[in-house]
């Protein structure tokens, strides 16, 4: 995340509701939070934006690491067959393949960390500043029925009761969300798990091949 952005998160996350409150008692307070929703509003499309553009990245790193990964191993079984056809320059023109894969795989693990911990920060950027949008939210609207209540003649009816209006608010942000991601809340909240597990699995994985690699090793020194 650009330095610009990330101090436009921490600028919304650290702001206080209340605060802003206070502050516009005597301007036209409805317009101003509802703006300030629409300002948060377009700060979350940007970090979806941003989100998306390193999940691809990290996407396709994934997939290069992966192959070059494969094309490391296939070289190995190759180096075997030319040495067994006695043709060593074919064997060290994969070796020297290989050295090159093994000089370019920790810059790409560095990559991927780096890209990986990006991803996880642009994650908790969006899980709150969707927090802060409900907070403001509610707020607006319990402000707004604080007045209404307080304008309201004694033994008149009075509006509909918070419960059901932060109800409203609740599901016009999903709907909102929905329309925006194509996911449902919940979909999301299971994205994220899956794409956690999945992660895990890739490690999982990663860490058998390097064992497996290292059993090899000491298998043919042996």
């Amino acid at each position: 995340m650009s330095d610009t952005l990330k101090t436009r998160v921490g600028r919304i996350i650290a702001g206080s509701v209340n605060a802003l409150l206070d502050h516009i008692e005597d301007q036209q307070p409805e317009a101003m939070m509802s703006q300030s929703l629409r300002d948060l509003d377009a700060l979350l499309d940007d970090v979806r934006h941003e989100l998306g553009k390193i999940s691809a990245n990290l996407h396709l790193a994934r997939q290069q690491h992966a192959r070059l990964n494969q094309q490391h191993q296939t070289l190995a079984e190759h180096i075997e067959h030319a040495l067994a056809e006695g043709r060593d320059d074919l064997a060290q023109a994969a070796i020297a393949r290989q050295m090159d894969i093994e000089a370019q795989l920790p810059v790409m693990d560095t990559s991927l960390a780096e890209l990986h911990a990006s991803e996880q920060t642009h994650v908790g950027y969006v899980a709150a500043l969707q927090g802060k949008k409900r907070e403001l939210a509610d707020t607006l609207q319990a402000y707004q029925l604080s007045r209404r209540q307080a304008a309201t003649p004694a033994g008149a009816s009075t509006a509909p009761g918070i419960e059901h209006r932060l109800e409203q608010v609740s599901r016009g942000f999903e709907n909102v969300y929905q329309r925006q991601t194509g996911l449902s809340l919940n979909h999301a909240q299971a994205s994220l798990q899956q794409d956690s597990q999945l992660q895990a699995l890739d490690k999982l994985v990663r860490e058998q091949q390097i064992a497996e690699r290292l059993a090899r090793i000491k298998a043919g020194k042996a």
